[in-house]
């Protein structure tokens, strides 16, 4: 069970009930900062949209490194990198490494070429993050090597075929959004390993 954002905030990470396995973030890097926040922004301007609407310019943006000491004991750490700066990586591999080396950390992204060079990240894991049919077609092209650790996928783009043809190439299968029971034991039945959701407690009820 993924607590879909529950890492972006510490009041979110307070509220994260029983039964959570991960808890999700989202990092951007910005002028330098590896901010979570799942809001956009405006660039180079200090303007976030999240959305239809524009955020008021005094939404918090907590940093990183303040909310690692947050995360609940037995609580598993999934970053989502946001953007295509090539330099977010390296940040986040330097940022993380004592917390990494400790719990582990689990990274997705939907710009690939970050989420390779993760791969080489002592006590991370990857998945790569496929939100379209053009991306779930290129995903499947991947062999041998090249072939992902893990998938984060659209529930939409989901069937039973689908399903199987992730498995034979990677070991953890998970999907988002999952906000329904009824919707997690199709899910399951078909082989995904793992439900991002914005409503966790339900689903664990």
């Amino acid at each position: 069970m993924i607590a879909h954002r529950a890492a972006n905030s510490a009041a979110a990470l307070a509220a994260v009930g029983p039964g959570v396995d991960v808890v999700e973030a989202d990092v951007h890097l910005f002028h330098g900062r590896l901010e979570v926040r799942h809001a956009k922004s405006l660039w180079p301007l200090p303007v976030f949209w999240e959305r239809w609407y524009l955020l008021e310019r005094g939404a918090p943006r907590p940093l990183l490194p303040e909310l690692l000491p947050l995360i609940p004991p037995g609580v598993r750490l999934m970053l989502d990198l946001k953007g295509p700066d090539p330099r977010l990586p390296a940040a986040v591999a330097a940022a993380t490494a004592g917390f990494a080396a400790e719990r582990g950390l689990i990274v997705s992204g939907r710009v690939w070429r970050s989420i390779d060079h993760m791969r080489s990240v002592a006590d991370v894991r990857t998945l790569h993050s496929v939100g379209s049919p053009r991306e779930l077609r290129a995903l499947l092209r991947r062999r041998g090597s090249a072939a992902p650790e893990g998938v984060s996928i659209h529930q939409r783009l989901l069937s039973p075929g689908v399903v199987a043809a992730l498995r034979e190439r990677a070991e953890w299968v998970w999907t988002w959004p999952v906000d329904d029971p009824v919707t997690a034991s199709v899910l399951a039945a078909w082989g995904v390993t793992g439900m991002i959701s914005d409503a966790p407690d339900l689903l664990v009820r």
